[in-house]
C-alpha cells in the first residue's frame, strides 16, 4: 500500500501557548537563559530545549521543520530563508575545495549558475549529466566525487530521476544523494526511494499562496545538527533565516497541501490530455506519450497525481510570448515565474528561470526557446479554461 504523507502532518498537534489552535509564533530575535551556564552550554550544542538566537533557529522554524521532516520521512529538518538558501548551505556543508559534484543537467537556473559560476570560484568542480542516463551517472564519478544532486521532476523540461537506481549508484560509490523535490510533494518520497537529504523551495507549492520566499531541508538529525553547528555550519553562519512570522504562515498552509496538489495535479492532466489532442507538443509526466510515465507511477503515492507543472512548444519565442499575453489579457493566469499558486503561472523557461543556462546548452538538453512552463492552478471549472486558451492559441495561428 502506497503511504499517504499528508497523514503523517495531520497527526502533529500543536497547541498555543493559551490553548490557540495555531501555535504561539515566536516574535524574537534573542533569548533569555535562566542562568550563564545555560547560555554557555546552549552555545555548545549541549543544552536541549533552549533558544539561542533566532538565526540559529526559532520555536515556530522549529514546528514548520517537524512537520516537514514528517511530510518527507526524514528524522529533521530545517527552514531557510529561501530555496536557494537551502540548496547551497547543503552543498556547501558537504563540499570542500577540491571536491566534486555529478548534477543533473536540468535542474533550476538558479542551482546550475550556482553550481558553475560560484562553487567553482571555491574550487568545486560539478559534471552537468542526463540524469535519464545511469551510465552517464557512473562515468561521471571520480575519486573526488562528494555527491549527486539531482531532481525528482527536472526544471523546466520534466524529467523523472530513477531515484531507487540513483541511489544505489550513490551508496556504492560511498557518497550522498540530494534530491530537489520542489515539484512533486507528497507526489514522491525521495527518502524512501533512498535519497539522503530532500530539499524543496518551500515558497512554491507547499506555501501556495505566492507570498513568501522560504526553503528546507530534510534529513537525518545529525546532517540537521552540522547545518546549524554555531562554529561551521553552513545554515548558521551563511544566514538564511527564514523569519517566523513567515514560518507560522507556511505551517497554516501546509495544512492544505494535499487538497491543492490533488487539485493542481487533476487539473493538469486534463489540460495536458487535451493539449495532446488538440497536436500541441505537450509534456506532461502523467501521459503516457511521456518517456518516464511508467516509471513515475511506480512510486506515485496514492491519490496525489502527476503534479501541477505542464509544458508546451509553441515553436518559437514570438509565438510563445503571443500566447502567453493573450491568455494573461483573457484571465486565464498570470505571465509569471515561480509555481503552485492558486491561479496559473506561465513563462519561457529558457529566457526566463532557466536563462543562467547557456544558449547552447539548453540547446543540447532540449529547452527550445518557444517552450512554455505552465504552473496549473486550482481552477473550478478547468473545462471553461481550456477553452479559452484554445481559442488564445487560435487567435496565435499555434493550432
Amino acid at each position: 500500500m502506497k503511504k499517504k504523507p499528508a497523514n503523517e502532518i495531520q497527526d502533529l498537534q500543536y497547541f498555543g501557548e493559551f490553548g490557540g489552535v495555531n501555535p504561539s509564533i515566536s516574535d524574537s530575535s534573542t533569548y533569555t537563559f535562566l542562568s550563564a551556564k545555560s547560555m554557555s552550554d546552549t552555545f555548545e550544542g549541549n543544552t536541549e530545549g533552549c533558544y539561542l538566537y533566532s538565526r540559529h533557529t526559532s520555536p515556530s522554524n522549529l514546528y514548520l521543520g517537524e512537520a516537514l521532516a514528517a511530510m518527507e520521512n526524514t528524522e529533521s529538518a530545517t527552514v531557510f530563508g529561501s530555496g536557494m538558501g537551502a540548496i547551497t548551505s547543503t552543498l556547501l556543508q558537504l563540499c570542500k575545495s577540491g571536491d566534486h559534484v555529478v548534477s543533473s543537467r536540468t535542474v533550476y537556473g538558479g542551482t546550475y549558475a550556482f553550481l558553475k559560476n560560484f562553487a567553482s570560484k571555491l574550487n568545486i568542480s560539478t559534471s552537468f549529466v542526463d540524469i535519464t542516463d545511469l551510465n552517464s551517472i557512473k562515468n561521471s564519478i571520480n575519486s573526488n566525487t562528494k555527491l549527486i544532486y539531482c531532481e525528482a521532476v527536472s526544471n523546466p523540461l520534466l524529467e523523472i530521476a530513477d531515484i531507487s537506481k540513483i541511489s544505489k549508484i550513490a551508496k556504492e560509490a560511498g557518497i550522498k544523494l540530494i534530491v530537489d523535490n520542489t515539484f512533486s510533494p507528497l507526489s514522491i518520497l525521495p527518502k524512501n526511494l533512498g535519497a539522503d537529504i530532500v530539499i524543496h523551495s518551500i515558497t512554491k507549492f507547499i506555501n501556495g499562496t505566492s507570498d513568501t520566499i522560504a526553503g528546507v531541508v530534510c534529513g537525518s538529525q545529525d546532517f540537521i545538527n552540522q547545518l546549524r553547528d554555531v562554529n561551521d555550519g553552513a545554515s548558521m553562519l551563511l544566514g538564511s533565516t527564514l523569519d517566523s512570522l513567515r514560518a507560522a504562515s507556511v505551517l497554516k498552509n501546509l495544512r492544505t497541501l494535499h487538497i491543492r496538489v490533488k487539485k493542481h495535479s487533476e487539473n493538469a492532466m486534463y489540460l495536458a490530455k487535451m493539449f495532446e489532442l488538440d497536436g500541441i507538443r505537450t509534456v506532461y509526466p502523467g501521459l503516457k506519450s511521456h518517456p518516464s510515465n511508467k516509471l513515475y507511477e511506480s512510486f506515485l503515492n496514492e491519490d496525489y497525481g502527476f503534479g501541477g507543472i505542464l509544458t508546451i512548444d509553441a515553436g518559437d519565442l514570438k509565438k510563445a510570448n503571443s500566447l502567453m499575453e493573450l491568455m494573461q489579457q483573457k484571465n486565464v493566469g498570470y505571465l509569471a515565474v515561480s509555481l503552485g499558486f492558486y491561479k496559473t503561472l506561465f513563462s519561457t523557461p529558457g529566457s526566463s528561470t532557466s536563462s543562467e543556462i547557456p544558449e547552447d546548452e539548453q540547446k543540447q538538453m532540449g529547452l527550445n526557446e518557444g517552450l512554455i512552463r505552465f504552473s496549473i492552478g486550482l481552477d473550478n471549472d478547468i473545462e471553461r479554461t481550456y477553452k479559452v486558451i484554445k481559442e488564445c492559441m487560435r487567435e496565435v495561428k499555434l493550432i
